[in-house]
């Protein structure tokens, strides 16, 4: 089955396109630098980020390749995401998949709050009826986590950066996560081989005094 494994930015930067389609609209899609800002605004986030040009830049080439996100030409180059035809989302589900990513893990009171300036649910049961929509996708794009010990009710969470991590658990390996760390792994033996070449080079100078 697939899963998703998007990296925080990434996901914070298809969390905003989202957002910005459902309430501006007018503005929609977004230049770089408008999207940098909503990637960095301070109102409507958790956590409050400060990433650069070309972090937002890295995270769209990747949305672009994973097929979530395009450019629209023009005199200055534009950004949509593709996420609602090819997830099959309505504006109720893009709305709460949005905020997800946004805000992090909330119950369906907070979804219900949170996402009134994109889509004003009337009631939860419109709420729960939409995460169960995503909750049953192939693959799932939400989940709802245990309850935390003296809540009233529990959270739902996105999964495009794969299964939630709970409170003191390691994040579950992804084929990504795994390349990455092989690819890191090789690159400390080859500076390690290059300093020892570097050391044997040296001391062999140094012998000739």
């Amino acid at each position: 089955m697939l899963v998703f494994d998007l990296e925080p930015l990434e996901c914070r930067v298809l969390g905003c396109l989202l957002e910005k389609q459902l309430s501006t609209p007018d503005i929609y899609p977004l230049s770089l630098n408008s999207l940098l800002n909503a990637c960095n605004q301070s109102s409507n986030r958790d956590p409050v980020l400060s990433v650069s040009e070309g972090e937002v830049q890295a995270a769209v080439d990747t949305l672009i390749e994973r097929g979530l996100a395009e450019h629209w030409p023009g005199r200055v180059v534009k950004i949509a995401h593709t996420a609602k035809p090819t997830w099959n989302l309505s504006v109720q589900e893009a709305a709460l998949l949005a905020e997800l990513p946004l805000r992090g893990p909330q119950t369906s009171g907070e979804l219900r709050t949170n996402t009134r300036r994109m889509y004003p649910f009337p009631d939860l049961a419109e709420v729960e009826g939409c995460l169960a929509v995503l909750m049953e996708a192939e693959p799932p794009l939400v989940a709802r986590l245990p309850r935390a010990p003296g809540a009233r009710e529990a959270r739902v969470a996105q999964l495009l950066a794969g299964p939630p991590v709970e409170a003191g658990a390691l994040p579950e390996a992804t084929p990504a996560r795994l390349g990455r760390v092989e690819q890191l792994e090789a690159e400390v033996a080859a500076l390690r081989a290059e300093l020892a070449e570097l050391r044997q080079a040296f001391e062999a100078f140094r012998d000739q005094f």
